[in-house]
C-alpha cells in the first residue's frame, strides 16, 4: 500500500500544482487513499520532496532527481513488495502484481531506462512489457527475477 500511495503522489505532484499538504491529502482521498496528515509528512520525507518555484511565485512540490542508488533501492522495494508472477511470450513480458500495484511497478519499470525494453502498459494489477526481440525479452526477465530474488 505505501509503494502504491507514493507512487501516486509522484503522479499527483507531476500532474497538478500542489502546493500543501493539505492539497496532497485532499488529491490523495480524491483517488481512494485514505491518509493522516503524518502520513503524508512521512512520504513527502521519504520521497524527497522539494518546494519549488512555480507561475505567479507561488510554491509547490516537486521531486528532487534521485540517485541511481536510490532508484535501486525503490525499484528492489516496488518489485519485491509488489509482483507476483513473471512471464514472457517471445518479445511480451508479462508482470501480474498484487491488486492496484501494477502502475506502481510500471513507474519502477520505467525508471530502469533500459533499452531492452520499447514501452509498457501497466493496469490495476497487469504490466505488460514489449522488447525488441526474444532474447531481449529473457535477458529482462532474468534481470527482474535476479532484483526479485536477490
Amino acid at each position: 500500500m505505501k509503494v502504491a500511495r507514493q507512487a501516486k503522489i509522484l503522479e499527483l505532484i507531476e500532474q497538478n500544482a500542489v502546493e500543501t499538504q493539505e492539497d496532497l491529502a485532499r488529491l490523495l482521498r480524491e483517488s481512494g487513499y485514505s491518509v493522516t496528515q503524518a502520513t503524508i509528512s512521512r512520504d513527502i520525507r521519504e520521497l524527497k520532496l522539494t518546494k519549488i518555484s512555480s507561475d505567479g511565485g507561488r510554491q509547490r512540490y516537486a521531486a528532487l532527481a534521485a540517485t541511481d542508488a536510490e532508484i535501486s533501492e525503490r525499484i528492489i522495494r516496488v518489485f519485491r513488495d509488489a509482483v507476483v508472477k513473471l512471464d514472457y511470450s517471445q518479445n511480451i513480458i508479462v508482470i501480474k502484481t498484487l491488486n492496484g500495484m501494477g502502475m506502481a511497478v510500471g513507474v519502477a519499470i520505467d525508471s530502469m531506462e533500459t533499452n531492452d525494453i520499447l514501452g509498457s502498459i501497466a493496469g490495476d494489477d497487469t504490466v505488460f512489457c514489449v522488447a525488441r526481440t526474444h532474447s531481449q525479452a529473457v535477458e529482462f526477465m532474468q534481470k527482474l527475477n535476479r532484483i526479485i530474488s536477490a
